[in-house]
């Protein structure tokens, strides 16, 4: 008897999922936007470098708005995220970028007695904001993990080269161009799985 209420509930949630490759374009386009938001980062860093910490804050939560939205394509499309159901998942997500906002605010405290300027505060919160992005996809998603990576070499280019914005909007137009291959490969491979299933 509850074996059959299992079978469905499981039932009603598949029928409830979205196809594989919607999620798998949801997760795709995160990213791409993610992606367009830091070239937007680092073009406000370019021209106005005491003011950048500004724009990073603001990327805080639509960065985790994202991560959310991603976890719940994973968890839509697996039923799960690493073994976490959904409500799990979004208590640590809230958990992990509470924390990363309460540590930007401990830069801002900095920023405040003068022990950091406008420039060197940015570049702490790209850097805070790239690690929290990188283990963040550590747990929902590759691409997550990638976004990270592209803010981390996004601060270090900053700190390094004074003519820095080609680079990363050339390192940006790359991932961008990865992630859609990457994408129809993945919606492909879906399909086939799907029609294979059918036979």
């Amino acid at each position: 008897m509850h074996d059959n209420d299992a079978n469905n509930n499981n039932h009603a949630v598949e029928e409830k999922a979205p196809p594989p490759g919607i999620i798998v374009w949801l997760d795709e386009a995160v990213l791409i936007l993610l992606l367009l938001f830091s070239i937007g980062g680092a073009v406000v860093g370019d021209f106005s470098p005491q003011d950048a910490y500004l724009y990073w804050l603001l990327m805080i939560p639509i960065f985790g708005l994202g991560s959310m939205i991603a976890g719940w394509a994973q968890a839509s499309l697996h039923g799960h995220v690493r073994g976490q159901s959904l409500g799990e998942l979004f208590m640590l997500q809230l958990l992990h970028w509470g924390g990363v906002f309460f540590t930007v605010v401990g830069v801002f405290f900095l920023l405040h007695l003068r022990f950091l300027d406008g420039k060197a505060a940015a570049l702490v919160i790209l850097l805070i904001l790239a690690l929290a992005t990188f283990l963040d996809g550590i747990r929902i998603g590759w691409r997550f993990s990638l976004a990270g990576v592209f803010l981390g070499t996004t601060a270090m280019l900053t700190a390094y080269l004074e003519q820095f914005l080609p680079l990363v909007i050339l390192l940006a137009v790359a991932l961008i161009l990865f992630t859609i291959y990457w994408g129809k490969r993945e919606r492909q491979m879906l399909e086939a799985e799907k029609h294979h299933e059918k036979a």
